[in-house]
């Protein structure tokens, strides 16, 4: 008994550090406010805030266009009408108001993580006032970001717990008046450490007043569905939630001691480091998915493989692909923004 009891111990402590450690690694997600709709099989109109559209002279308040994804600017096109303009979050409506309309409804974060970012003034960025927060999974590091608020009580460098009260919701921002008001949510990938540099370079007529956390270098995924596949699976894994999404296009870049992306996001390594460079897959919307050592030696960004459409690809990517089949390529645009990827190299 003397000789199994220790034994028994060390397990019993090794269980529960298992066990802890699992718990720290648990996407464990919280909605930003009290508006739960989300999760109403009817809940969109109440859940979403709607944008004004003027689509051939036809005015229209649209609550999809609130939703994650290729959700605005639509496009007639031989294969019908497509949405061309990509919005990276969701805009979640206000639940109360003041007597004058403004909105009450308290911000919190979503999950317990660091504040990184705190933009106080609203002509800074197209988010207006905006929060972001830096949480780890499994060792990599995600972030969640709060757009147009109305006032902040954070500070860079503070600790926050999951539904911890982080700002009020406004509507500070380009375009958004006191009746649109909400908080945009994303959940982002960072594509570079390096971006500063890459941004003086290729935008030096527009300053950067956001650091790191400019929304260029931050990629979002489907925080919407994300909440929904959490909810049906709650040991749900990013790496496996993004496994789900299908590949768009394929990029080749340069082999690089600067590119960051396989470490900050391991998981997404497959088949070994061996390669003369990288290629990256992406979804539609250019967020990166899975890393393959590619075969080839590249001196630039190289478009290797796009989904078949009968529509340019222009019009399906944000301007970050064009052309059809063979004749695709990476735009200017692109292949810049994809040079951030092996920045300074």
């Amino acid at each position: 008994m003397r000789s199994f009891l220790p034994a028994l111990a060390v397990l019993m402590v090794s269980s529960f550090e298992m066990t802890a450690q699992t718990a720290r690694d648990i996407v464990d997600l919280a909605l930003p406010t009290d508006n739960d709709a989300l999760f109403r099989e009817d809940g969109g109109p109440d859940f979403y805030q709607y944008i004004n559209r003027d689509y051939r002279g036809e005015k229209s308040t649209p609550w999809e266009g609130g939703r994650y994804g290729f959700v605005r600017d639509p496009l007639e096109t031989s294969a019908g009408i497509v949405y061309t303009r990509f919005h990276e979050g969701i805009d979640i409506k206000p639940l109360r108001r003041d007597a004058n309309g403004e909105p009450l409804d308290e911000v919190r974060a979503i999950a317990t993580g660091k504040v990184v970012h705190v933009n106080l003034a609203a002509g800074h960025s197209n988010y207006g006032r905006y929060v972001v927060i830096e949480h780890n999974w499994d060792g990599s590091n995600y972030y969640s970001l709060y757009g147009h608020l109305s006032t902040i009580a954070v500070k860079p460098g503070q600790r926050v717990q999951k539904s911890e009260p982080i700002a009020v919701m406004g509507y500070t921002g380009v375009g958004i008046d006191r009746e649109r008001a909400h908080v945009h949510l994303e959940l982002n990938l960072m594509l570079s450490h390096r971006f500063e540099a890459w941004y003086d370079m290729y935008h030096r007529n527009d300053p950067n007043y956001n650091g790191l956390y400019n929304g260029i270098n931050l990629t979002g995924l489907n925080i919407a569905r994300l909440y929904l596949a959490l909810r049906k699976n709650p040991s749900l894994t990013i790496p496996e939630f993004l496994g789900q999404e299908e590949t768009f296009y394929k990029v080749a870049v340069p082999k690089s001691g600067h590119f960051e992306l396989a470490k900050s996001y391991p998981w997404m390594l497959k088949g070994g480091a061996e390669g003369k460079s990288w290629e990256v897959s992406f979804d539609r919307s250019g967020l990166p998915l899975k890393i393959e050592p590619g075969a080839k030696k590249m001196k630039q960004p190289t478009l290797t493989y796009l989904k078949k459409s009968s529509v340019d690809a222009y019009s399906l990517t944000h301007g970050e692909v064009a052309g059809r089949g063979a004749k695709a390529r990476l735009t200017e645009g692109g292949a810049i923004l994809l040079r951030l990827l092996t920045y300074p190299d």
